[in-house]
């Protein structure tokens, strides 16, 4: 493990770790795990799904940097709502000027947000909204306020998850997703990091009143045998419990950068966002000196990311 020897390092590992877990998995998307098993992804690709050169990035880091953006410049809801407008209407934080993919939740979302200047928190809240948009992007939000008291920062939580996805459950799962980057960011590994998780977080719940069917969507997270589970049982969907579940899953069990985001990747399916969501985590805990230097060098907007860990690590 590369030690971690600033906020700013953290930062830049994380989304580094994130945008390249994505733009590995955005040549495949949609493709089936059995189509991965025939033809494994091991390096960084360029063209397939979406045909974008190697090293594109998508919706997912797009909305990560615009969360980012956001507490750089001061956090609030609005921000990062306004943020997510502006990347869909006009291309910002897109690797190369144009947005080539969004998942049809958050585009409803957006486009409620751009009908209305009022309306913040423009999520679906129906058990059916519960995709992986606003995991996807709320990574940055662990580096933010992490002190703060437990009823804040789930509220914090559950407003950012709901410019989107505003259902409880999808904030229930960011909010067990940032608790592990926190345990990460203390220096736990993923085995330590994912014990804590399991012996704090149900007290937690019953904290924040969650309801008791809620919580129950979580029992095979919070189990302590996540990692027990075999392949086959581990799902690689936009359903953001699946999403969850899986960058867990491949932390847990492979032990360096490129075999755990690989692993999130050749899951198949929704594959740019496995590998985003579990490479976030990943880049945390291994360092950003563990990242292949062969899949850094061709990232899109390499330096724009490293400048924007740069000033949200300066806002803090």
């Amino acid at each position: 493990m590369t030690t971690v020897s600033s906020v700013e390092a953290q930062v830049r590992a994380a989304l580094l770790g994130l945008a390249v877990g994505d733009a590995l998995g955005v040549p495949v998307e949609f493709q089936s795990r059995a189509a991965r098993r025939l033809d494994p992804v091991v390096h960084m690709r360029a063209y397939g799904t979406h045909q974008q050169p190697a090293g594109t990035w998508s919706d997912d880091a797009s909305l990560t940097f615009c969360l980012a953006e956001a507490i750089a410049a001061g956090f609030s809801v609005r921000k990062v709502a306004e943020n997510c407008c502006r990347w869909y209407y006009q291309n910002f934080w897109t690797p190369h000027g144009t947005v080539f993919d969004i998942g049809i939740t958050t585009r409803e979302a957006i486009q409620c947000l751009k009908s209305d200047d009022n309306l913040i928190l423009a999520g679906g809240t129906d058990e059916y909204s519960n995709g992986n948009g606003s995991l996807m992007r709320i990574l940055p939000l662990a580096f933010y306020q992490p002190e703060a008291p437990l009823e804040i920062r789930f509220q914090q939580i559950a407003d950012v998850s709901a410019i989107t996805h505003g259902h409880i459950r999808s904030a229930v799962a960011c909010f067990l997703y940032l608790e592990m980057a926190t345990y990460l960011r203390a220096g736990l590994t993923p085995a330590a990091a994912y014990a804590q998780l399991c012996q704090e977080v149900p007290a937690h719940l019953s904290q924040l009143h969650v309801p008791a069917h809620e919580v129950a969507h979580f029992k095979s997270v919070l189990s302590g045998a996540l990692a027990d589970l075999p392949a086959q049982l581990i799902n690689s969907g936009g359903y953001v419990l699946h999403t969850l579940e899986a960058a867990l899953w491949c932390l847990l069990r492979f032990e360096s950068f490129p075999e755990t985001v690989l692993a999130a990747v050749n899951l198949g399916d929704d594959t740019d966002t496995t590998g985003a969501v579990t490479g976030g985590l990943a880049g945390l805990y291994y360092g950003e000196a563990a990242i292949p230097t062969d899949w850094l060098k061709p990232l899109a907007r390499r330096t724009n990311i490293e400048d924007l860990a740069h000033r949200l690590a300066a806002a803090l």
